[in-house]
């Protein structure tokens, strides 16, 4: 793997024993190069989560890796605390301007009027500090995936099940989805397989997990 970007997404209102009412948000990681999704968590977006999240992204990867991640403060401990030294971490912060008064309440966020790259760790190469493979990652995921959908009755009612329609997204886009610009699918891109898969496949894996749990 090359360049990793992280993001955090707002993804539902919901209940969970762990989280109290309000929003639930996924974490994502994308390989800028491959585009395959290493890691990606459903839950809150304090810095427990966050450490989960690295600590998770950080098993998945053989080789050392350029990481970027939004100005969120809890990956910097998240960050160091999976990684260590053994990586080369920059913060991309986007800085917005005022809100007008006639964009108040309104789901879309403030204009952007510029950005701040933040060398963390090791020695990231400037050109490759960015978030806009997470972004178009997480517009990916909104737009396949129902339980997304504001001011609708299509959005999760359960933490857990939320989390189950994200993962059968990510092992869609990664192993059957074919990539527009790859021309095959993320994961034969990262020579994490080398057939194609088909959704008939996914069932199988999924049979074969509840017979061994």
């Amino acid at each position: 793997m090359g360049v990793c970007h992280c993001k955090q997404k707002n993804v539902a209102t919901a209940k969970r024993q762990d989280l109290a009412y309000g929003d639930v948000w996924t974490w994502t990681a994308i390989d800028a190069d491959t585009k395959l999704i290493p890691s990606w968590l459903v839950g809150g977006r304090d810095s427990e989560y966050a450490m989960a999240f690295m600590d998770d992204l950080a098993s998945r990867l053989a080789n050392r890796v350029q990481l970027t991640s939004d100005g969120h403060r809890a990956y910097l401990e998240a960050v160091e605390g999976a990684f260590g030294g053994d990586v080369d971490y920059a913060q991309l912060v986007k800085l917005y301007g005022a809100i007008s008064e006639s964009a108040k309440g309104r789901y879309s966020p403030a204009e952007c009027i510029g950005a701040r790259k933040e060398r963390i760790e090791g020695n990231p190469d400037p050109k490759h500090i960015s978030t806009s493979y997470a972004e178009r990652s997480n517009l990916s995921v909104r737009m396949h995936t129902r339980r997304f959908t504001r001011l609708t009755n299509a959005f999760s009612k359960k933490v857990e099940n939320h989390a189950h329609s994200v993962a059968l997204f990510a092992m869609y886009y990664n192993f059957v989805r074919i990539h527009k610009t790859l021309r095959t699918t993320p994961a034969m891109a990262a020579n994490v397989t080398k057939k194609l898969w088909e959704i008939g496949d996914i069932v199988d894996v999924l049979e074969a997990w509840e017979t061994a749990n």
